[in-house]
């Protein structure tokens, strides 16, 4: 049952990110005001359920994996500990001056804002090496197992 259930609100958080995808879509793309705050709010709201959901899901499973196995939990700590180090070191590594003072000034944005938006940037590309790293790192070991 409770198989059916994570597949269920797998299935259900995939299609709130696709959702919300079309919206950033037609946000981004849109031009006049009305469609503009309508596809904004309605990207922000998926956005919002969507967090909710993945860290209710964390919640749920690391309780779950800790009454039934402490070592699973302690692995799922040590996952959510690497993410937040990794958006830590992200932050420090932004420089703040990632978006024109132009695009700042137009937005009103803040420098803290830009700060943010590199150090998204950056850890995208943290993960994305780590992803290559791992990958290499698992197909050479079996390369040299045999």
């Amino acid at each position: 049952m409770q198989e059916k259930t994570d597949k269920l609100l797998t299935w259900v958080l995939l299609g709130i990110a696709v959702l919300g995808g079309l919206f950033a879509i037609i946000f981004a793309m849109n031009d006049n005001g009305g469609m503009f705050d309508i596809a904004y709010w309605i990207t922000l709201l998926f956005v919002v359920v969507a967090i909710i959901g993945m860290v209710g899901f964390f919640c749920v499973r690391f309780i779950k994996n800790f009454s039934e196995n402490p070592k699973k939990a302690r692995t799922s700590l040590i996952v959510f500990g690497i993410a937040v180090v990794v958006v830590a070191l992200a932050f420090i590594f932004a420089s703040g001056t990632d978006v024109p003072n132009e695009l700042l000034l137009k937005n009103g944005l803040t420098e803290t804002t830009s700060k943010w938006i590199g150090a998204a940037c950056i850890g995208v590309y943290i993960l994305f090496f780590g992803a290559v790293a791992s990958i290499i790192y698992v197909e050479c070991s079996k390369l040299f197992k045999k």
